[in-house]
C-alpha cells in the first residue's frame, strides 16, 4: 500500500466484506472454537467489533481509547446489526481528509508501548485485523476464508510491515510465523503470518 493509496476505501470494503461474514454466522457456532485459543465464537464476534469501535473512536477524536470496551450482552441474533451499527460509525469518522495526517499515540508497541502513528497507519493497522478476524470467524463457523484477494494481499503486505517477523518475541498476542504450503491464498497466508494454523 503506499501512501497515495485512500486506505479509508479498502477500509470500507474490509468492513463490508466481515460483515457478511458475521452476518452468517448461526447463533448454534456461537460457543464453539476458534482460530485465536482465547476467544470462542461469541467472545471474538465481541472483540471483532470492539475493533471497529475502535477505528471509529480514532477518527472521531485523534485520540486512543484510555479504557478497554466491554460489549454489552447481545441476543444471539443481535450481532449483524451491532456489527452494522459500528462499521457505520467507524467510515463516518474518517471522512475528514487531515484525521489521515494527524498523529496518534497509540498502544501497539512491544509490550503495549505507545508508539507515534499516522491516523493512516492506525486505519491501516485496523483494516488488516478486521480482515484477519473476519478469517478467523470464517474458518470457525465453516464459511469461505478466501474472499476478495487484493484485500487479502494488501493486509498481509500491512501485517508483514507492522509485525515483522523478527520481532516477533515483543508481541505476545501473535505467534511464530505459520509455514504455509506453495500456492496458498492471500488470507491463509495472512493468517500464517499472524500465528494462525491456516
Amino acid at each position: 500500500m503506499t501512501e497515495s493509496t485512500d486506505i479509508r476505501e479498502l477500509f470500507a470494503q474490509a468492513l463490508a466484506q466481515t460483515g457478511s461474514i458475521v452476518a452468517a454466522v448461526r447463533a448454534e457456532q456461537l460457543a464453539g472454537p476458534t482460530p485465536c485459543p482465547a476467544f470462542d465464537v461469541r467472545q471474538l464476534l465481541g472483540h471483532l467489533i470492539d475493533t471497529v469501535d475502535e477505528a471509529a473512536h480514532l477518527g472521531e477524536t485523534g485520540e486512543a481509547r484510555t479504557t478497554e470496551l466491554r460489549q454489552e450482552p447481545l441476543a444471539d441474533d443481535g450481532w449483524t446489526v451491532r456489527y452494522q451499527d459500528a462499521a457505520k460509525r467507524a467510515r463516518a469518522a474518517w471522512t475528514d481528509d487531515t484525521r489521515l495526517d494527524t498523529m496518534i499515540a497509540l498502544p501497539w508497541g512491544p509490550g503495549g508501548t505507545a508508539v507515534e502513528w499516522t491516523g493512516r497507519a492506525a486505519l491501516a493497522g485496523c483494516f488488516q485485523e478486521i480482515l484477519v478476524h473476519g478469517w478467523d470467524l470464517a474458518k470457525a463457523t465453516g464459511q469461505p476464508t478466501e474472499l476478495d484477494p487484493h484485500l487479502g494481499e494488501v493486509a498481509l503486505a500491512t501485517a508483514q510491515q507492522f509485525v515483522p517477523e523478527q520481532q516477533r518475541g515483543d508481541f505476545s498476542v501473535f505467534g511464530p510465523v505459520v509455514p504455509v504450503p506453495d500456492g496458498s491464498g492471500p488470507y491463509a497466508r495472512l493468517a500464517a503470518w499472524l500465528g494462525r494454523q491456516p
